[in-house]
């Protein structure tokens, strides 16, 4: 075996070898550090040798040495023994990162010492400081441990590596607004996509099918998206990328009803649409965004019932996207609804309710609102006006990357703002959050806030709001108002992600649902009492119209959690199913 303490590439890997003249590896690295058992986990992560390369250390320093000498490989995974010789794991973990903050951290204890170290590294967990605490495999196809590992290196190869493969090609000759909505789209639907210049060899072989012509006479317009069947066309809005994908609505025969439409695919719909679709509810849902809504656009959900090592909200949504098609559900993206037209009789199910979009409507017997919340706009217009160039609202994963050495801001005190926040770490020199509040204990769970007070690229200020921005063409600086004394300073910013709380976006529902101040749709008891029916106040779930249903942020009440909102969107199905099958009367 070669020595990898100067990082080069073992020769036991089983790839074959050659001068650096000839080739170079541009395999990610897994890093694999323990002072006795290198050989071991060697040779139980020969799996991942066509597609990583491996390398060993037998010590931290040694570790250190491998990374530093990393020529143009980007290292994806480091997995230590729960001991080393020569320094404690966890400060390893925090030097490596100051080199690669991208890179997932997995402690593998040898199994003599898994329970002894265990309460050991259990706080530091919790914190961030590293991903996952494992046994060591002790024999052959342990798919316990390597469900762990491949599920933190598609977590690194999803936001951090760039696609190997493509689904889709673009090609633009600049990442201006609407290329990075593109590319955000797709990242958020899972569809892994590359970017290519114009001039570039796939750019041009692309442009040269564009519509059958060579387009030597005429600048064609930019993006264009390469479709599934090879075809290119021209993109104008992220819907037309979301119709060759989903379709459009008026696809549907206009002389079907179906038992319920679902508007809104946050996790609120997306239970609905499972749970709907498995009890044999006819279902479609209907999304004016990526599937997801404002939760697939997190980078990592930790607290999410089931998922001990965290998910993706891109994960999470494709999966539950992936459930409900299974069972039935037909998905529209790309198109908000736009106008709802409410049925009757209101006592029964009689002529079906009518959802209206641009794309088409759907007529369904029973309507459950899952469309979720915005984030409320900041109100500079200077800011406003350069959204997409390096301005966000939202958590934009895709933005993230563009991210790299620079300053970013992120605007709110959220959960959504502490995971933003902890993502865009991994690539910008600094992360400042700037909250209105004296600090963030009062609106962030307790495990961001340990693991931000943690992350040495990230640093709050409390009592801030930013009043104005600018740059040339795009965000070069931004002013942070002091709420407290009034002092304004001006700062370099390379980006700016605003997360600044919820919105109700109800102007397409009728009057007849009614709705509190801050323009969220009531249900059950919240009901004014003059609404109630037969002295009754709706179903918990349902609104002021019967056989319409509201579930998730919408709803007024509503906790803003990914849990709570997947519970009531599988708890309105019952509630559905008991609108369309009504108890008969008594004889």
């Amino acid at each position: 075996m070669v020595s990898v303490r100067d990082g080069s590439s073992l020769a036991s890997s089983g790839q074959a070898t050659s001068s650096p003249a000839d080739a170079v590896d541009v395999r990610p690295v897994i890093l694999l550090v323990s002072e006795e058992h290198t050989d071991y986990l060697l040779d139980e992560f020969g799996r991942y040798r066509r597609d990583y390369d491996l390398r060993t250390a037998h010590s931290a320093q040694e570790a250190g040495q491998v990374v530093k000498a990393l020529q143009g490989q980007q290292l994806a995974l480091v997995v230590t023994e729960s001991v080393l010789p020569d320094a404690d794991v966890l400060a390893t973990f925090h030097h490596l990162r100051t080199y690669v903050p991208t890179c997932r951290r997995v402690v593998a204890a040898h199994w003599d010492r898994f329970r002894l170290d265990a309460e050991r590294f259990r706080p530091g967990l919790a914190k961030g400081k590293y991903d996952a605490y494992l046994l060591m495999p002790r024999g052959q196809r342990d798919e316990e441990f390597h469900t762990a590992i491949c599920e933190l290196l598609s977590d690194w190869n999803q936001t951090v590596a760039a696609p190997v493969v493509e689904s889709l090609r673009v090609v633009s000759p600049t990442n201006d607004g609407l290329t990075l909505a593109v590319r955000d789209f797709l990242d958020r639907i899972g569809i892994p996509h590359l970017v290519h210049h114009p001039d570039s060899e796939v750019g041009r072989e692309i442009l040269a099918r564009l519509d059958g012509s060579d387009h030597s006479g005429a600048e064609p317009v930019y993006p264009v998206v390469e479709r599934w069947g090879g075809e290119p066309f021209t993109v104008a809005s992220v819907r037309d990328v979301a119709i060759s994908i989903y379709g459009r609505p008026d696809s549907i025969d206009l002389d079907r009803v179906a038992d319920v439409v679902i508007v809104g695919a946050g996790p609120a719909g997306l239970a609905a649409s499972v749970y709907a679709a498995s009890e044999g509810l006819s279902t479609v849902t209907l999304e004016s965004e990526a599937i997801g809504g404002q939760a697939g656009t997190s980078s990592m959900i930790r607290n999410y019932l089931g998922f001990p090592r965290g998910i993706s909200g891109m994960r999470l949504a494709q999966r539950a996207r992936n459930q409900a098609i299974r069972f039935g559900t037909q998905f529209f993206t790309g198109w908000p609804a736009v106008r709802l037209e409410v049925g009757g009789p209101a006592r029964q199910p009689g002529e079906p309710h009518l959802v209206c979009t641009d794309g088409g409507d759907v007529r369904a017997r029973a309507v459950v609102i899952a469309s979720g919340v915005t984030y409320r706009r900041l109100g500079v217009e200077a800011i406003d006006s350069m959204v997409g160039s390096g301005v966000n609202y939202g958590a934009a994963m895709t933005a993230a990357r563009e991210m790299e050495g620079l300053d970013v801001y992120v605007v709110g005190g959220g959960n959504s703002a502490g995971q933003a926040a902890i993502h865009l770490s991994r690539f910008a020199r600094s992360v400042t959050i700037l909250v209105r509040r004296p600090d963030l204990r009062a609106t962030m769970s307790s495990y961001l806030i340990g693991e931000i007070e943690f992350n040495p690229r990230i640093t709050v200020e409390g009592c801030r709001c930013v009043v104005d921005g600018g740059g040339d063409g795009r965000l070069e600086w931004i002013e942070v108002e002091d709420s407290t004394t009034g002092e304004r300073t001006r700062r370099e910013a390379g980006g700016l992600f605003l997360l600044l709380g919820a919105v109700a976006h109800c102007d397409w529902l009728p009057p007849e649902v009614a709705r509190d101040p801050n323009g969220f749709v009531l249900t059950g008891r919240d009901v004014p009492s003059t609404a109630w029916r037969d002295g009754l106040p709706p179903e918990n779930l349902e609104t002021t119209v019967p056989g319409i249903f509201a579930v998730g942020d919408i709803r007024s009440g509503s906790m803003k959690r990914v849990a709570s909102a997947s519970g009531e969107g599988a708890s309105v199905v019952p509630l559905v199913h008991a609108w369309l099958e009504p108890t008969p009367a008594p004889v």
